[in-house]
Order: C-alpha cells, then structure tokens, then sequence
C-alpha cells in the first residue's frame, strides 16, 4: 500500500512560521545513553518539525552539544522540570522512550500522559508503561517490538501481527504500531494498515527504530493524525533503507529522509 494523494501532500510545507510546524520535545536519557535520543530527535527535524528540543537531565547535557546546530538542548531533571518546560516551551508532541532508561521513564511517564499532547512511546517509556499500566488516549502512539508487545500484552502475544495490534490499540485507546518485517499499524477505531518492509532488511541495525520514533514523533509535532504519523513513519523510514542499501547504520537513515520527500512530493 502506497501513501495517499492527501498525505503526500501533508508531508510537504508550505510556508508559515516555525511554531506553525510544531516544536517536538524529545527526552533523553542519563550520560552515556543519549545516542537513541538524539537520533530520534535528528529524524523529527529531517522530517519537517519547526522545532526539536532534547531534554537530557542535567548530568548529561554536556554529551548533547554537538551537531546538529539546529537542535535545542534544555535540562529537565524531573517531573516538575518536565511540566514547567511543556508550559514554557509551546510543545506540539513529545517522544520519550528512545535511550531514556526505565527509572527515567517511569518517573516522568504520569508528566507526558497528563499533558493531553501527542505522544510517541517507545522503548523503555513502554517497560515503564508495562509496569504502570496509566491511561492512555487516541493521540498517544506505541511502537513496540515483539518482545515489548509481549509484555504489554501477554493475553495477545501469540496472536498473528495484524490480530494483535487491531486488539492491543482497542484495549490501550491509542494507536498502536508492532514492528516487524511487515509493520502492523492500528488505531482505537479497529482500521489496520500494513506496511510491507520485508524488502528492507537493513533496518535490522542499531538505532533504526529510534529513528522511526523520530519521524513518527516529527510528524504529530506538526499535526498530522496518529494512525497517518505512524504509517507514513513507516513508509518514509523502509524507503530512506531501501535508498542507502548495504551498509546502512541509523544514522544514514536520517540523511536519507529529504531526497524521499522530495520523491513524494
């Protein structure tokens, strides 16, 4: 299945403010461990947020100072740090999971959720969510794998891919994608799109589904609906991995996003 004529040209800007493209807020974790995060925070400006801004805790900021120029960098420690940059800042969406560290997550999980902004959970904001089990809402976005599925939802572990994701995002109220040669991707509502990767094995490497947090994460920021974030994330990223071929690491998936843009434009 190919993007539709209306997504394709919601992907594209055209004009207005950077505030009019959303500011993403990406949360990062304790020093040493920033490298998903800043992935993840690379991918959601290639992919036309107006604004990115990692949030490390304080001890780790110094890791964060390099390229790219265009990133914000800006400390938050705990939850209150967390609130009064949501209030401060004009955030649009808010990706956290992507090399946070679980005790991170869950201490600031309760923050993200009661924002009622868009949110992408991946990773260790998942093992953390696995263990609070707090409400969700339809335009909050999990990306899990197999093995995060399972233990969110050990009742639909043994399911086929597309049964288990029409029923996880049911039952959470949130758009689900499992990740897998072919990406199942539901909503609340029971609508199911599938995204065929399996001609895109370089996408098995370290760091590529942060990325994909990245792009799913860019795209809410500039207001596009969870169910089309999360399914043109998926088409962007196998083909950004198509376009490199051999040799792909994560960090060429993000270099890779604005000649596909152009090509679906």
């Amino acid at each position: 299945m190919t993007l539709d004529a209306a997504l394709r040209l919601d992907l594209q800007k055209r004009g207005g403010h950077k505030y009019d493209h959303g500011h993403l807020l990406v949360i990062a974790g304790a020093p040493g461990q920033g490298g998903a995060a800043r992935l993840a925070a690379r991918a959601g400006l290639r992919i036309g947020a107006g604004l990115v801004t990692l949030a490390p805790p304080a001890s780790a900021m110094a890791e964060h100072a390099g390229r790219p120029d265009a990133l914000m960098r800006s400390p938050v420690d705990g939850a209150p740090d967390l609130r009064a940059a949501l209030s401060a800042r004009r955030i649009a969406a808010i990706a956290i999971g992507p090399g946070c560290g679980v005790d991170r997550a869950t201490a600031l999980l309760p923050a993200v959720l009661d924002s009622a902004l868009p949110c992408l959970l991946d990773a260790d904001a998942l093992t953390a969510l696995a263990a609070a089990r707090l409400p969700l809402r339809a335009n909050i976005v999990l990306t899990p794998h197999r093995g995060e599925f399972a233990r969110l939802f050990p009742d639909f572990a043994a399911l086929p891919d597309r049964q288990a994701a029409v029923q996880a995002a049911r039952r959470m109220g949130a758009v689900v994608l499992l990740k897998g040669p072919e990406t199942a991707i539901a909503d609340p509502d029971g609508t199911l799109r599938i995204h065929d990767g399996r001609d895109a094995p370089w996408l098995a490497t370290a760091g590529s589904g942060d990325v994909l947090s990245g792009l799913i994460a860019g795209l809410l920021a500039r207001g596009i609906a969870p169910l089309d974030a999360a399914w043109a994330a998926a088409h962007i990223h196998a083909a950004a991995a198509r376009r490199f071929g051999p040799g792909l690491i994560a960090d060429d998936l993000v270099e890779q996003i604005p000649a596909i843009l152009r090509e679906t434009a």
